[in-house]
């Protein structure tokens, strides 16, 4: 089920968010926004999957020898 977000944005960033719709690269301004959203989750996971693999280089982390080790 969708909801209604109501945002404000400078002038500025309308035009381009309108620019990129009139060009053809989103189906609307809505959907421009989900793809920013989507774009900010990925980035996050991906700097969460990096700082892990920082700690388990640093000997931080656990190997796990079967399933049972994740209990």
């Amino acid at each position: 089920m969708r909801e209604v977000l109501n945002i404000s944005l400078p002038g500025v960033m309308v035009k381009e968010v309108k620019k990129e719709v009139k060009k053809g690269h989103f189906a609307s301004n809505s959907e421009f926004i989900r793809h920013l959203i989507r774009l900010w989750n990925t980035n996050k996971l991906a700097q969460e999957l990096k700082n892990d693999r920082k700690d388990f280089d640093s000997g931080k982390g656990i190997k796990l020898r079967s399933l049972k080790d994740l209990m």
